[in-house]
């Protein structure tokens, strides 16, 4: 969740204080697994890599990319290209990947590693994942590109910057490797169009139920094997002319919820 600092009033501070007593008891995935589903199912992050027309600076650039089996973040590079140039001098890099780019408090991953040109022996998985991922890539069989692939050293993340939910961690590569990509996410998509579309009302009714705050809406953003990430603000008709301003949206994590006929179960 990302509830907004800076409370205006008691009675946002009590709301806020609700939500954040929801959001430590929610189950999630592991932190690692969340990490390798998001990183996983991403296709484009930042590089940077260490900069030779600058000697000592860092460069950054935005590239596509696609996992391996292994989480390796597999990149298809042109060899004009200046990162390209950087990495073949120093394959020293970090990839960093914005589970929503618009939202500084949501999960943020940094991947430390090298990027080296993939084996021969390793050409056509590596292809056929990165086709699968990015699948009208044709570019990348020109005779320029070179496919490389980022070992991870460590890979850190963080999501709740500036909250009371703010989380943080680091993990090796070989914690990594054994974390499992969680089956469900790659449904979101399908998922949550179909419930904010069609069961707006139901999305906002759990929300309420499961947290006793009134909201004004709930929009389901993204769905794991334990439950859903929703968006939410407090209904007005729950707050008073001395509650201060309409309070930001602000995300929850829900748990499990199984539909059978009208009646909606929390597992």
């Amino acid at each position: 969740m990302a509830a907004t600092q800076g409370s205006s009033s008691p009675h946002v501070d009590a709301v806020l204080d609700v939500i954040q007593a929801h959001q430590e008891k929610a189950t999630r995935l592991p932190p690692v697994e969340e990490v390798r589903t998001l990183l996983h199912y991403s296709l484009r992050g930042i590089l940077s890599t260490f900069s030779q027309k600058h000697e000592g600076y860092p460069s950054g650039s935005m590239v596509d990319f696609a996992c391996d089996a292994y989480g390796s973040p597999i990149l298809a590079l042109s060899n004009l290209a200046l990162h390209t140039k950087d990495l073949l001098a120093n394959p020293k890099c970090s990839l960093l990947v914005a589970k929503d780019p618009d939202d500084r408090t949501d999960l943020v991953i940094t991947v430390h590693g090298d990027a080296l040109p993939v084996a021969e022996s390793n050409m056509e998985a590596s292809r056929t994942a990165y086709m699968t991922r990015h699948p009208d890539a044709f570019w990348v069989d020109f005779g320029d590109f070179q496919f490389l692939r980022l070992e991870p050293k460590v890979i850190r993340c963080v999501s709740g910057v500036a909250t009371a939910t703010l989380r943080s961690g680091e993990f090796s590569n070989e914690e990594f490797r054994a974390a499992k990509v969680d089956p469900i996410y790659q449904f979101s998509k399908p998922i949550t169009s179909h419930m904010n579309k069609d069961h707006a009302g139901e999305t906002k009714l759990i929300v309420q139920h499961s947290t006793s705050v009134l909201v004004e809406f709930a929009y389901m953003l993204d769905v794991d094997s334990l439950g859903f990430n929703v968006k939410g603000r407090e209904d007005a008709d729950n707050r008073n002319a001395s509650s201060g301003p309409k309070p930001s949206p602000s995300k929850l994590k829900i748990g499990l919820v199984i539909y059978k006929t009208d009646t909606a179960l929390s597992v």
